[in-house]
């Protein structure tokens, strides 16, 4: 394969243009997991990404998870994470542990590796300026509803208060928010982290969210990429358990919010180097894309 010339180059810059200008100063929620968080060149191309996102006048926010990262946590203190529907069952010992590489080791990680590349990030949890009130989620099995889990200190939002996140934007910050909410007696909450970007990109009235994933996107039960989804095409595959396991609170989260005005949701292959902005800055289309309708 042979590197394009400086006319294909150029090509390519000026093709970025009428994206440019049709997102610039709107906000774009990111959740950043998978792959892209674990290898080092696509932690730096996520980085670069998000940054350049942000000097062309997008306000890129990022929601991070770090299941990988507290698995391992965990196993070092002999423990053994474990599931229910996707969600992580949270006692008060593996809380501690996820606040401590959440809020801080990962967190801390991805403002790093954006100041590295020319940003300026800020990290917060959802304690910083009462930013996400949470309770105790209630998960009921999704076969029989009579049935319910306890599954520990596991929270559902109550509301988000994005005032400081919006503070941060405008004054040339970008965001890095970690999935931990607080309840009325000052308790944390394990928050799954697709959630959080769901709700904070209908909160506020993002372009997009994208959904960085270890997959190309949506596939059926024959393994090929769904390109376009509606409501009622993702009934469907939660009715058939095509969309299952982890699967589940990324897909209602999206589905959700296209619901409530965002967009577009895109659930994207963060296993591609710098798939952001090839699917925001160029006509190609990546991953799948969830429709309201």
């Amino acid at each position: 394969m042979t590197a394009p010339s400086f006319q294909d180059k150029a090509d390519i810059l000026a093709q970025s243009l009428p994206y440019i200008r049709k997102y610039h100063g709107k906000t774009m929620v990111i959740k950043y997991g998978g792959n892209a968080m674990t290898d080092p060149a696509l932690q730096a191309a996520f980085a670069q990404d998000v940054v350049l996102l942000k000097l062309v006048g997008i306000k890129p926010v990022v929601v991070h998870g770090g299941g990988p990262q507290i698995e391992n946590a965990l196993k070092r203190l002999g423990k053994t994470g474990s599931f229910i529907q996707g969600m992580r069952v949270t006692d008060a010992e593996t809380m501690e542990v996820v606040q401590w590489v959440l809020g801080g080791e990962v967190q801390q990680d991805i403002v790093g590796l954006i100041n590295q590349a020319g940003g300026k990030a800020v990290g917060l949890t959802g304690r910083d300026g009462g930013m996400i009130r949470a309770r105790k989620l209630k998960m009921l099995d999704n076969q029989d509803p009579q049935i319910e889990y306890d599954i520990g200190q596991v929270g559902d939002i109550v509301s988000i208060d994005p005032s400081v996140v919006r503070a941060l934007q405008d004054d040339e910050f970008i965001p890095v928010i970690s999935p931990i909410g607080f309840g009325e007696d000052n308790e944390s909450y394990n928050i799954n982290a697709d959630v959080v970007a769901a709700k904070l990109a209908t909160i506020l009235q993002a372009e997009k969210l994208m959904m960085l994933t270890n997959i190309t996107g949506v596939l059926n039960k024959a393994g090929e990429l769904l390109t376009e989804l509606s409501a009622r095409q993702i009934d469907a595959l939660f009715a058939d358990g095509t969309i299952s396991g982890g699967m589940l609170p990324k897909i209602s989260g999206a589905l959700d919010a296209a619901k409530s005005g965002v967009k577009a949701v895109h659930i994207i292959d963060g296993r591609v180097a710098h798939v952001l902005l090839l699917e925001i800055l160029t006509a190609q289309a990546f991953g799948t894309m969830i429709r309201s309708s």
